[in-house]
Parts: structure tokens; C-alpha cells; sequence
């Protein structure tokens, strides 16, 4: 069952992640306005070098929250995505002891493509925004529900 958005995040930024293997998309919101924007994609090299980007970009954006992409197929179930985008979540959570919410991202990738090709953007430049689109993406999917599909504390 959907958790609502706890008092504490009616206002405050919040930093949302598309998880891949290779990309992770970050994005930047805040929560009181339900707004959001790409920020940057981090490409994967190890899983330390990933961490320190994040710790930099937590220190800087001081967020309440993080929310994360859950993959999952079209009907729901998970698959081997949903649980290495679970073990994230739960590293960051463990490494930055903030909340970590959970949000369905079946269709955030499709429409960060419309978007993109909407703004004429191809070649390199789209496979580096797609990402933050679509971490983007997945913030405005929290602002907009009023909530998340669970909770990490």
C-alpha cells in the first residue's frame, strides 16, 4: 500500500535516481513546490566512485529524501533489475541515512524519449539526458502521487 509523503518532506529538496548498470539519472526537486529538474548522469566506473558522486551531490543539495526508480515489468513482478535497484536503495540508505522512497518507473524511460525527441535532442546528448529525464521523471511521478510505493528507515 502507498505510504503518503511524510510531514517532513512538504518542504525540502529531494534527489531522485534512475538506477541502471552502466548510467544512474539524478534529478533535483523540491518537495514543497513539486517541482523537478535533471541534474547530471553518473556514469558507473565502481561502486565506490558512484558513492562519492552521490555523497558530493547530497552534500550540496542537503535533500530530505531520496527517491528511487523501481523497475519492474509491465504487470508488476520484479525482475533481476528491480532487486540490484532495491540493493541501491538500500546502500544509500545505509551510506547517507536518509529516507529512501521507492517509486514505479515502468514508464519513466518511454516518456523521457518522448520528451527528448520533442526537444530535437539526438546522438550523445540523448543518451546522456535520457537519465536525468528520467529520473526526473520519477520525481514528478512522487510529487504527483502524493506519495511512494515504500519506504526505507
Amino acid at each position: 500500500m502507498p505510504e503518503s509523503i511524510i510531514p517532513s518532506l512538504q518542504c525540502g529538496t529531494v534527489l531522485g535516481f534512475d538506477f541502471g548498470a552502466a548510467r544512474i539519472g539524478v534529478a533535483v526537486g523540491e518537495a514543497e513546490l513539486s517541482t523537478a529538474h535533471p541534474l547530471e548522469t553518473i556514469a558507473v566506473v565502481s561502486n565506490e566512485e558512484r558513492f562519492t558522486r552521490i555523497a558530493a551531490l547530497i552534500k550540496e543539495w542537503q535533500p530530505k529524501a531520496l527517491v528511487v526508480g523501481l523497475p519492474t515489468h509491465a504487470d508488476g513482478t520484479a525482475d533481476e533489475a528491480t532487486a540490484l535497484c532495491r540493493r541501491f536503495g538500500n546502500r544509500l540508505h545505509g551510506r547517507f541515512h536518509l529516507p529512501v522512497y521507492w517509486v514505479d518507473e515502468r514508464w519513466t524511460s518511454v516518456v523521457a524519449d518522448s520528451l527528448l525527441s520533442e526537444a530535437r535532442i539526438f546522438g550523445k546528448k540523448r543518451k546522456q539526458a535520457l537519465d536525468q529525464v528520467a529520473a526526473q521523471n520519477i520525481l514528478a511521478t512522487f510529487f504527483s502521487a502524493g506519495g511512494c510505493l515504500a519506504r526505507l528507515d
